[in-house]
């Protein structure tokens, strides 16, 4: 009797493991198809093309390959929400960032939350961004620039890309750091057209990307004050950091990162995670990220962990910004 007791336990101890042998063997395997990373934009904009940089040096690690799927709309919320219902099985991700997992959830009823129905797999990339003013702005340093935007209050304009864009947020984060008030000036289709009314001298300053401005600084058309980070841009050395021009802690970076689904197993994620960072290793991922003007995040935070805490730390900063300004997209 007791020999059968115990030939039973075991048989019921091995039932009960056997649902885990195929989740065990599957994360093992993974991946045996191509992989999808959704890019929340359209194709030939920046993210795509971070995107499109990364899924190439993902591939190698992976011996799979890695598929970029565009799902453009409603400022990314359509493609995250997509990934959100996707299976947890680690066969679709998505490259994510401030716009869509952090700026978002302040201005949109979202049906996901941004901080629990993810699994962050790595930071990728951020690129900071630059203080510029026309080139007959009197000011000649930052300094300079923010006492003469309180001597002219109201009166300045800066250049943006709508309600809601990085640009504007940004631009009321440095005027409540600063002290000063200035009129946002909208322009549809991006900041293209801003900089040609800011080389025109038709408005008085923008915050913008360096891969939207260099050209203009190198031809001497407009001016830099600063750039809203702690370091210097590699390709533009000369460029002060807000710390040496005189405003420590003004930081504005759009960064990017890569999400799973929530429930994804952490084997499979690990898997990622190893992938992202040897796409990130190699010399000839960061010159093409650097050639768009991209940084990439030191080693030690590419890290599921590192991205969740600059998640969260990001959240923290800017949606008080956001709702103080009343931004809100319906």
């Amino acid at each position: 009797m007791k020999l059968r007791r115990r030939q039973l336990l075991r048989l019921a101890v091995g039932a009960a493991a056997l649902p885990a042998l195929p989740r065990i063997a599957s994360a093992q395997a993974f991946p045996t198809r191509p992989v999808t990373l959704v890019v929340p934009f359209g194709a030939g904009g920046p993210t795509d093309t971070i995107g499109r940089i990364l899924a190439q040096g993902m591939q190698e690690s992976l011996g799979q390959p890695v598929v970029v799927e565009n799902v453009s709309g409603a400022s990314g919320t359509i493609a995250v929400g997509r990934v959100v219902r996707a299976a947890a099985d680690g066969y679709t991700f998505v490259l994510g960032g401030w716009a869509t997992h952090v700026l978002n959830g302040s201005m949109f009823d979202l049906p996901y939350d941004l901080e629990k129905d993810f699994e962050p797999i790595s930071l990728v990339c951020y690129d900071s961004e630059l203080i510029v003013a026309r080139q007959s702005m009197p000011a000649i340093n930052l300094k300079e620039f923010i006492a003469w935007l309180k001597a002219n209050p109201d009166k300045a304009t800066q250049g943006t890309s709508g309600a809601g864009a990085f640009s504007s947020v940004v631009g009321q984060f440095f005027q409540r750091e600063t002290g000063t008030h200035v009129q946002l000036v909208p322009y549809r289709g991006g900041l293209g057209p801003a900089m040609l009314d800011l080389v025109a001298g038709r408005i008085d300053f923008m915050i913008d990307l360096p891969g939207d401005c260099l050209s203009q600084l190198h031809a001497g058309t407009i001016r830099a004050y600063a750039v809203m980070s702690k370091t210097r841009l590699k390709i533009a050395p000369d460029i002060p950091t807000v710390d040496e021009a005189g405003l420590p802690g003004l930081y504005a970076n759009a960064w990017q990162a890569a999400f799973l689904p929530k429930g994804v197993s952490k084997d499979i994620v690990a898997k990622l995670n190893t992938a992202v960072v040897a796409a990130l290793a190699d010399p000839a991922v960061r010159r093409r990220l650097a050639e768009i003007g991209e940084e990439v995040f030191p080693r030690e935070e590419q890290t599921p962990e590192a991205t969740r805490a600059l998640q969260k730390a990001e959240i923290a900063k800017w949606w008080p910004i956001i709702k103080a300004a009343g931004i809100k997209i319906e």
